[in-house]
Formats: structure tokens, sequence, C-alpha cells
């Protein structure tokens, strides 16, 4: 009985088994950061004092991808911090990817005015403040005027670093962000080690 061509061959069978390997490995790293989760560092000083240059985050896919799975539009809580593909996006000018906090929803009305926003919606026809829940950050005033309605299917977001041009964001420039550019939720800062926390 003849030996197979791997029998006779055994560094072409290893050379299949490391390609096989590789493949896996591959298709497994692009499936993970497509569906469960991607790491991006921060350059910037627009979120501090919340998140600085060279901090290592993790973004939750999950949320995002299951609501693409049931036919819907991933939509995340007013305060947080997420990241999302720049709606402006060119290739050397602009960064691609953003990290921002949520302030407002389709159809709110916006207000900035004397340092602070106001939103304001059906459940609060006098308007609140978009950062009460959020365990006092960001601790800057808000530079800048704006009295805007948000349009379907898209979110105001903003820096928490808001004096002066610091944070590129729905108050100069930046505009809405829609919902299909949301990458997702800022879940947890990795690094520096001795700053890990949660979001």
């Amino acid at each position: 009985m003849e030996a197979s061509f791997f029998t006779r061959h055994p560094f072409m069978k290893d050379l299949l088994s490391l390609v096989i390997f590789v493949a896996c490995v591959v298709i497994g790293t692009v499936l993970i950061n497509t569906y469960v989760f991607r790491s991006f560092n921060v350059v910037g000083p627009s979120m501090e004092t919340t998140l600085y240059t060279g901090d290592r985050l993790v973004v939750n896919r999950v949320p995002v991808t299951w609501a693409q799975i049931q036919g819907k539009s991933y939509i995340p809580h007013r305060g947080q911090v997420i990241v999302f593909k720049n709606p402006h996006y060119s290739l050397g000018i602009e960064d691609e990817y953003i990290v921002k906090r949520v302030i407002a929803f389709p159809g709110e009305r916006v207000l900035l005015k004397d340092g602070h926003y106001l939103v304001f919606n059906a459940q609060f026809p006098a308007g609140f403040d978009p950062d009460d829940s959020n365990h006092g950050e960001p601790g800057s005033p808000t530079t800048g005027e704006v009295d805007t309605v948000v349009p379907e299917n898209e979110l105001f977001v903003s820096g928490d670093h808001r004096t002066g041009n610091y944070s590129y964001d729905s108050r100069n420039g930046l505009g809405t962000i829609p919902y299909y550019n949301i990458v997702g939720p800022v879940s947890v800062r990795i690094f520096p080690f001795n700053k890990v926390r949660t979001f």
C-alpha cells in the first residue's frame, strides 16, 4: 500500500497545519473586532479630565451587534461615553474614530447658554441638565452657544473638555452623529494600569 502524500511529505503537513491555524486566528480576530469588542487609543485633549491621550479603551460591540440582529439601530444612554466613526472623515485630514459623551436624542432641543447645556423634550418641557447623572464629569464649563433640534436617527454629542476649541463635537462643526456611525459604548479603560476603570 502506497503511503499518503502527507506521510511522504511531513513538512507539507506541518505547513498546512500552520496555514490553517493562522487563518483561524485572523478570522477569529476579525469576527471579535466586528461583533464583540474593539480597542481604541485616545488621542488629544477633547475628553479631559475623563480620558487622556494614551488611554487604551475597550468598546463593547455586543449591544450594537444585538440591535443589528434585531434589525434595529443601537441607541446608547444619555451620558454614556461612545466611540463612533467620524461622518466627515477624510484620509489624512480627520480622525476616523472619535470618542464623545451623549447629550441628546432625536427630536430633543439642545440649548447651550451661559456655560451649560439644557435639553428640552416632552418629559421635561422646562429643560434639564444632561450632565446631572454623570457623577461630576465633565467638570469644566461649556464654551459657545447652541440652539438646535436633534434630527431623526442622530445624536448630539460633546467632549468633556468643553472650554475653547479643545473638543471638536456637535457644538462646533462636527454636527450630529447618525446612529449607523456608532461603534459602541466605552466599556473599560485598560491602560494606564493604575487608572483602570469601567464606564
